[in-house]
């Protein structure tokens, strides 16, 4: 069984959403991220070889529209972290998994199959759900109050540790899953269980979060209100006696230079973003945002189409180096980085940013 990195100790390093078509940035640059099986695949060897922690997919079923119709093209996330735990040795690879689309009882066989895989590397994103046209695309309805979106999810989720856990046939009638009659999973995960992240906002979310993830992922929008944030999150779980960590994700420009990252990020945003995505990501992900202020409008337009609303990582190596610091010290266990052009980009990233972590100390 190989070390699974996200249950190591340092502050956590991995990338977000390369299964997706054009990752993170809903840009009509023509170097746009090309989320193929290739790309993907190079990329994790670099990942893996420079000690990066994990890969985390989005699981998506319809795009966002406009002239990219951006994260209209994506690779399903069990069967890619399969192929990438086969392909990699150190690098832990999660599988992010709506629950209401998918059995409990599948999902449970599938994550014991590629743990083995990885050897004890394999991870769960686990979503409940926020993205109506998706599950009307999926012929589901998505329920308007968080209680029954994370009722579902708990049971879920109690289902696929009763089978991991169980060494007996056993029957199960809950309140969302009834009937099930003589059930016995085998084998289970190598440790028992996997790493689980959860995305959460709401309170529902959180006490879902707290009580079930070793990772919550929230955005880090201002570093002192994050701060307060995440004491508040770790109080709520060591009240459970638990321990969560806190995850953000961010974008990365790095340039020799800070004149020559601003000048890609004004390339990349204010000559070729597709407005039309960025505007439709807005609408469904912050409902409300296209009636606030201008001034914060235009802020939020401006993050969401350079890296999809993440933490901005703009400037030299040490400017870049410095915002991760500063994420640490606001207490974030670890963020997700994503790029332009990940596999382009990453390796400056990692000859030149990655040495001031480990000088820095928190790698």
């Amino acid at each position: 069984m190989t070390q699974n990195r996200m249950l190591s100790g340092g502050f956590k390093l991995g990338t977000f959403s390369t299964n997706c078509s054009s990752g993170m940035t809903p840009t009509q640059a023509k170097e746009r991220w090309v989320n193929s099986w290739d790309n993907n695949l190079a990329l994790a060897k670099l990942l893996d070889a420079a000690g990066i922690d994990f890969m985390l997919p989005i699981a998506r079923w319809i795009g966002y529209g406009g002239p990219t119709d951006f994260h209209g093209g994506v690779l399903e996330t069990m069967t890619w972290a399969a192929g990438l735990l086969a392909a990699t040795k150190d690098i832990s690879v999660f599988a992010t998994i709506h629950t209401s689309a998918n059995h409990p009882v599948v999902i449970a066989k599938q994550i014991a199959t590629i743990d083995q895989i990885g050897r004890g590397r394999a991870g769960l994103n686990i979503v409940a759900g926020w993205n109506k046209p998706e599950y009307e695309a999926l012929g589901l309805s998505l329920p308007d109050d968080h209680e029954t979106r994370y009722g579902y999810a708990q049971e879920w989720y109690d289902l696929i540790r009763k089978i991991w856990a169980s060494d007996s046939h056993f029957d199960w009638n809950g309140t969302y899953f009834k009937g099930i009659k003589g059930l016995k999973g085998d084998p289970a995960p190598l440790r028992g269980s996997v790493p689980v992240i959860n995305a959460a906002g709401s309170p529902q979310g959180r006490e879902f979060a707290t009580d079930n993830a070793n990772f919550l992922f929230t955005p880090a929008i201002d570093l002192g209100r994050s701060k307060e944030e995440i004491a508040a999150l770790k109080a709520q779980a060591k009240a459970k006696n638990r321990e969560v960590g806190v995850l953000t994700f961010s974008h990365v420009v790095c340039r020799p230079t800070e004149k020559e990252a601003r000048e890609y990020v004004r390339y990349i945003v204010d000559e070729n973003a597709d407005w039309e995505a960025t505007d439709n990501l807005i609408r469904l992900q912050l409902a409300h945002a296209l009636s606030f202020p201008h001034d914060l409008l235009t802020q939020i337009r401006f993050g969401m189409a350079l890296g999809h609303g993440g933490f901005p990582l703009i400037g030299t190596p040490d400017q870049v180096a410095a915002g991760l610091v500063a994420l640490h010290e606001a207490g974030f266990g670890g963020t997700t980085l994503s790029f332009v052009d990940y596999v382009k980009e990453f390796p400056y990233f990692a000859e030149e940013v990655l040495p001031r972590l480990t000088k820095a100390g928190i790698r």
